[in-house]
């Protein structure tokens, strides 16, 4: 198995690991939660559990997706898995928005609805779960930044996201503490408020994953690191087209360089070979795999000579 591929495939194999590691301590954290809130008379606290229920099946869905992307190239895919990760992203986002819509309902009903005030211990249970989730998130999102996994990121986020509910839930039961009778509302305002900062997430976390699955070209900051390696080749004389296109955790790049169209057809292979050489050893395009073609006759044919 060649380095690059192995490397790829160790990060998506730790990734998963994370993300099951996600999925069983969100099984503890939500069952605590709603019982909690149950007991608690709390329903912004039931209203977070019932997100971290929604972040387990968000789990599965993102070690499942690593755990496809992880798989090499075959027959029927021969540039590889890597859009299970994007697509497994865009299924999380679109739970959590789903999330945010039924639990923002639901705490409108319960402003509407008089009730018991909430108990004072569930401020602490909150804060366990604010300080767990805030460094899960730390840790999953410095991951998916080392590996470029959209759906890392996408799964830091989420627990990012769980330590704001959290966050809200803590201050709209404090007020409703502190305030009184008058005040029992305030945790269901704080689970609307909740609502709306996770929809934002969702709304947040989607757009990468489209744009990682319609092929949006990265930025230009690596098309132009690509183009600069490949212009240092010895026998290229330029770079006439280099597209870029970001596939689970590599970057497929076509790349056309024109080299003086007088010399032999195996030397102008020789060079494009050359070329995709030093871009898959350069430091700028780690873990990027490139398809270099020799393009002489088209220049040639141009009229262009050297």
């Amino acid at each position: 198995m060649p380095a690059q591929a192995h490397a790829s495939k160790k990060i998506l194999q730790t990734a998963a690991r994370v993300a099951l590691l996600g999925l069983l301590i969100n099984v503890v954290l939500a069952s605590v939660k709603i019982v909690a809130g149950v007991i608690g008379h709390a329903y912004v606290l039931i209203a977070d559990g019932i997100e971290s229920a929604l972040d387990i099946g968000g789990s599965i869905v993102i070690w499942g997706g690593l755990t496809v992307a992880a798989r090499p190239p075959d027959e029927t895919h021969p540039y590889g898995h890597g859009k299970a990760e994007p697509i497994a992203a865009i299924a999380v986002a679109l739970g959590v928005l789903a999330a945010a819509t039924g639990l923002a309902i639901e705490s409108v009903r319960e402003i509407l609805t008089p009730h018991h005030g909430p108990a004072p211990f569930t401020l602490a249970i909150l804060i366990v779960v604010i300080v767990v989730k805030e460094f899960l998130f730390r840790y999953v999102n410095r991951l998916g930044r080392q590996a470029e996994s959209t759906a890392v990121k996408t799964d830091a986020w989420h627990h990012r996201s769980d330590a704001l509910t959290s966050t809200a839930a803590f201050v709209g039961i404090s007020a409703a503490l502190l305030g009184g009778e008058a005040w029992y509302s305030a945790d269901d305002w704080a689970a609307l408020f909740a609502c709306a900062v996770i929809a934002a997430n969702g709304v947040r976390l989607a757009l990468p994953a489209f744009h990682e699955i319609m092929d949006t070209a990265p930025g230009g900051k690596i098309v132009r690191s690509i183009c600069a390696v490949a212009s240092s080749v010895p026998g290229v004389v330029e770079v006439e087209k280099c597209h870029a296109r970001k596939m689970g955790l590599d970057y497929y790049v076509d790349l056309h360089v024109g080299v003086d169209g007088n010399i032999s057809v195996h030397e102008g292979h020789e060079i494009a070979h050359r070329v995709k050489s030093a871009i898959q050893q350069s430091d700028s395009a780690h873990r990027r795999r490139s398809r270099a073609h020799r393009t002489g006759t088209t220049v040639a044919a141009s009229g262009k000579s050297w």
